[in-house]
């Protein structure tokens, strides 16, 4: 129980006393005391007197703090209120001697002069009456707290996370047999629910005020073709078995192409407005090309798959030196090999060999004889693979730091500056000699200075591109050698003969080496301990 203090008055004076705390109870704060005593207008006393008295709490000792009242002192009560206006908490502080005790009737008109009015609670005060506790704050009174609401939102059917990488199997191949990248949704699935917003109910604090809610916002189902919305707007459903993508909080379904078989003599090229699931291979010399995923569940031969979306082969690309994937997502492939492939995401794959392939993000190769060896491999941040090169020495070149499209684009934009200034190399000195010919008044035929004209209105032409493509070729050289970062790791082996670059700068491999990783360092390629 807590120490409290009580007023004593004697001898025509009032003075105060400290009972001490019982069972761990706290002993009288000064404050608490002096804002008491000034309420009651006692301010003849001491703070420091008051402070020793509070420190001591032995029920005896008697400090002066004014004089004697007309009449005792009641018990009293003193209220505060939390600054939500949810709670009121009571503190009570002992009668003196011969003052009168307070009842639950007087504490609860106490509350409603100071317009507390909702949720007083008659039950703690019984309790209080029953077993006066003096120095210890009561809730007498609780209002009731709104319940808030929640935000409307959307509840998706379908796979939105297209960027979802493959599942390995217990000894690290990648499952290509339930990728789950391919949103396949059939004619009349629903796609997508409205969650209604719940506004939530109103609350009242201890005042009788109403207490609001948070304010809640409603979810809205935007849609694109091939999708009916139900008549209360809650939920919307396919139009055709297709493929349906989440853009920007936007469904949109299209059609997918099934191919039962394979792309050969008897389908012809595919070019396709959706997505196109083959069951079969890709046959050599024939061309597949869709807006949606392509998704391969045989073999791609000499053949050419082109997607706006991703490009998902279970069982490799056998690319003769012709065949080509290149899609503008991530390309998933069991292996590459003797195939050009271009991946405006990552690329995953087992093994890539004699092949040149470039994707802007990663090049991640993994799988029971992962392996980079022979051709060239490009990648915008980091190559990750097992076994880089291989001891029979094949050629093998890893580029990182630089989004390949970009890197390509640099050196066809050198070589066009060069082509531009052979042309007008070979142009100037003929406007010169026809130039010197005018100034020494020599009559030029018509015909010649109608060609001088075309020849001086080419030069200027040729002028303008050369400046245009330098400016080009300086913008995507600073984006190229700002790839310091980028890194190509080998958790197994590298073998003699590979060359790294990273951004602007390369290394070749001496020897062979395990575990490492090659980064940029102090402007070179650097080979450490993974």
């Amino acid at each position: 129980m807590n120490g409290f203090a009580q007023l004593v008055v004697k001898d025509g004076s009032t003075y105060v006393k400290v009972m001490p705390p019982t069972d761990g109870g706290k002993k009288q704060d000064m404050t608490i005391l002096t804002e008491y005593l000034d309420r009651n207008q006692l301010t003849e006393y001491g703070v420091k007197e008051l402070s020793v008295l509070c420190e001591k709490s032995d029920g005896e000792t008697l400090a002066k703090v004014g004089p004697a009242p007309f009449r005792p002192f009641d018990e009293q009560v003193d209220i505060n209120v939390s600054l939500d206006k949810m709670l009121v908490f009571c503190s009570f502080f002992p009668p003196s001697e011969g003052g009168n005790l307070l009842s639950a009737d007087d504490v609860i008109t106490h509350l409603n002069q100071n317009k507390v009015v909702k949720g007083i609670d008659q039950e703690m005060l019984n309790k209080y009456f029953q077993n006066r506790e003096y120095n210890k704050e009561f809730v007498v009174a609780k209002g009731q707290p709104p319940r808030h609401g929640k935000d409307g939102k959307i509840e998706y059917y379908f796979n939105t996370s297209l960027s979802t990488k493959p599942k390995k199997n217990e000894d690290g191949t990648v499952n290509y047999h339930d990728l789950n990248t391919v949103s396949i949704v059939q004619k009349g699935q629903q796609l997508a629910a409205r969650i209604p917003a719940d506004p939530g109910d109103p609350g009242v604090d201890v005042f009788g005020e109403e207490v609001k809610p948070r304010a809640v916002k409603e979810a809205t189902l935007a849609y694109g073709n091939n999708i009916t919305i139900s008549e209360d707007g809650n939920a919307i459903y396919s139009d055709v078995t297709g493929h349906a993508t989440l853009t920007t909080g936007k469904v949109f379904v299209s059609d997918v192409l099934d191919i039962p078989a394979d792309v050969d003599t008897s389908t012809g090229d595919i070019n396709y407005e959706g997505a196109v699931l083959i069951h079969g291979n890709v046959k050599s010399g024939f061309k597949v090309q869709a807006k949606g995923d392509i998704v391969v569940e045989g073999v791609v031969e000499g053949a050419e798959v082109i997607s706006e979306g991703q490009i998902v082969i279970k069982r490799g690309i056998h690319g003769m030196n012709k065949g080509l994937l290149d899609a503008k997502g991530n390309v998933l492939c069991k292996f590459v090999e003797n195939a050009k492939v271009i991946s405006g995401g990552y690329l995953e794959t087992e093994g890539i060999m004699h092949s040149n392939v470039s994707a802007a993000t990663n090049i991640i190769v993994h799988g029971k004889k992962s392996m980079i060896a022979g051709g060239v491999v490009r990648a915008g941040a980091l190559v990750e693979v097992d076994h880089l090169g291989s001891e029979m020495g094949a050629t093998t070149i890893v580029e990182v730091g630089a989004d390949p499209k970009k890197k390509a684009r640099f050196v066809e934009v050198k070589d066009t500056i060069a082509k531009k200034r052979k042309e007008l190399e070979s142009i100037k000195p003929i406007l010169q000699n026809f130039s010197e010919k005018m100034a020494t008044g020599v009559q030029i035929p018509t015909e010649k200075m109608q060609y001088v004209q075309k020849l001086s209105l080419a030069f200027k032409g040729l002028q303008a591109e050369l400046k245009s493509l330098n400016e080009e070729s300086e913008i995507l050289n600073a984006e190229i050698t700002t790839g310091k970062d980028a890194k190509v790791k080998v958790l197994k082996d590298v073998y003699a003969g590979v060359t790294v670059t990273i951004s602007d700068v390369s290394l070749t491999t001496k020897s062979t080496r395990s575990f490492c990783q090659f980064v940029r360092e102090a402007g070179e390629v650097t080979v450490k301990n993974l």
